[in-house]
């Protein structure tokens, strides 16, 4: 088979592991010839390509970030490339296309799969908000940053008496708080999912704080990049490798999942339905903690 690669969307701790597995499996076991497209779909669409042979993806396990690099692009012109881009994929003789992403990725995948594209999706967001998959990679590493750096603020915080209100990622949904929140012991954590009373949340870390001297850290990038963990590594693994074998059985318009501790593989269109949202229960649990 002729395979061809791309990650798409923001970067993600595990990306790098997923390239280096769809290659070393492909090559070394199947003696496929694998291409990684530069920048995501606009690779695709524009052809602009590598070989990804073993010395391409030599070292690369644990480097975060993408070897191929990342962009985003907007709907519109890629339903406008659809033509376009089934043409390069006849021209260089793809048998298959595995693009690593998260919702807007994915969205994207099955939108060409609809088109009559042989895609095998790959799903990845630090926010883990794709409901088709236990977990996603990238969230692990996202929760250890954050908890890491919520343990530094707080000894500082007591240290001079203040309140720290600290943001994280995750976009339309809470985990990275829920999980980083509940490792660090943090006093309150604010969901984007539960509207939340500031007056309320105020009165509550006023009873804690006489004097209250807040102050706000945004964490930002630093949640999503460098080394991925042991375990967003495995994962990231195992997805890439799953999605080679899927594309070997002719399993297109489908996703890797994690279903407990199995890799599956299911449809490209559920995996786009909805997010997965943190629900009551678990912010339940949460505030029980708290």
């Amino acid at each position: 088979m002729r395979i061809g690669v791309l990650t798409s969307g923001g970067d993600c701790p595990g990306l790098n592991a997923v390239i280096r597995s769809v290659v070393h499996r492909a090559v070394v076991d199947h003696g496929d010839e694998v291409i990684g497209f530069h920048d995501g779909w606009k690779g695709l669409l524009e052809c602009d390509y590598r070989k990804l042979d073993l010395d391409a993806v030599g070292g690369i396990l644990a480097r975060g970030g993408t070897i191929l690099g990342s962009s985003r692009v907007q709907p519109a012109h890629l339903v406008g490339g659809v033509e376009r881009a089934k043409g390069h994929v006849a021209d260089l003789g793809l048998d298959a296309i595995i693009p690593i992403g998260g919702e807007g990725t994915l969205k994207a995948a099955h939108l060409l799969s609809e088109a009559g594209l042989p895609i095998v999706g790959v799903p990845k967001t630090i926010d883990n908000d794709i409901a088709s998959t236990d977990v996603t990679f990238g969230f692990d590493t996202a929760v250890t940053v954050a908890t890491e750096a919520l343990d530094r603020l707080k000894t500082t915080a007591e240290s001079h008496q203040r309140v720290l209100v600290v943001e994280v990622m995750g976009r339309h949904t809470g985990w990275i708080a829920l999980h980083s929140g509940m490792a660090a012991g943090a006093h309150a954590v604010v969901v984007p999912e539960r509207p939340f009373d500031i007056d309320e949340l105020t009165a509550r870390v006023g009873a804690r704080f006489e004097d209250k001297e807040a102050r706000p850290v945004i964490l930002g990038h630093v949640q999503r990049g460098g080394t991925p963990t042991a375990y967003d590594r495995v994962l990231a693994t195992r997805f890439g490798w799953h999605a080679v074998e899927a594309a070997h059985r002719g399993e297109f318009g489908m996703l890797t999942s994690l279903r407990g501790t199995d890799i599956v593989m299911v449809p490209l269109a559920r995996a786009v339905e909805t997010l997965k949202t943190v629900p009551e229960e678990r912010y339940a649990e949460a505030q029980s903690v708290l």
